[in-house]
This record gives C-alpha cells, structure tokens and sequence, in this order.
C-alpha cells in the first residue's frame, strides 16, 4: 500500500485558517484508518468535518468518521488557528506508514 496526503490551506486570515487534508491509497484500500502528522509553528484545530481529530501539543490524530472508514481516497477539512508562521506539515503517516506529501 501507498499513500499520498495533499495538505493545503484554503482560506487564511489574523490568526485563524482553514485547512483541507486530501488522502490517496494506491495498491489497495484501507478499512478504518488513522493519520497522524504534526505541525510545526504551534498551530491549533479548534473543529474538524470529515475526520474525528485529537490534537495534543503540535501532534495531530485524524481517525475515520465512520461512514468513510473504507479508504481509497478520503478528504477531511479544519478550522484552526496560528500565531506568527503558518506553515504546512511536511511528514505524515497513515496507519502507520510514511505517505508521500502530494
């Protein structure tokens, strides 16, 4: 299994932002999946659609909401907010397996 994260800012403003995080799985699919990444300037995701997300410190969990647990491609979005630098997550992994950044 391969997997692909997109992660990209969608709207940005004096300290809050909007995210979208796109997961691909090539080589088969995932049922029931995690992913894990971590931020790097103290970011904080105050709510989240899509994904059932924990944050603790810089270290994000996004797990299924259920209903998209069968993974081929999934796309989850979030509302959180930054101070100083905003800048993009660069390392994550899915279930426990290093994805590319697309």
């Amino acid at each position: 299994m391969r997997c692909t994260v997109t992660y990209k800012v969608t709207s940005q403003w004096s300290g809050g932002f909007t995210g979208d995080v796109a997961v691909a799985v090539t080589g088969g699919t995932v049922n029931g999946w995690t992913l894990t990444f971590a931020f790097a300037n103290g970011q904080q995701i105050t709510n989240a659609w899509n994904a059932t997300v924990r944050q603790a410190g810089t270290a994000v969990t996004a797990t299924d909401a259920g209903w998209n647990a069968q993974l081929g491609t999934a796309d989850w979005g979030f509302n959180g907010t930054w101070n100083g630098t905003n800048a993009n997550p660069t390392a994550f992994s899915l279930n426990g397996t290093a994805c590319a950044a697309g």
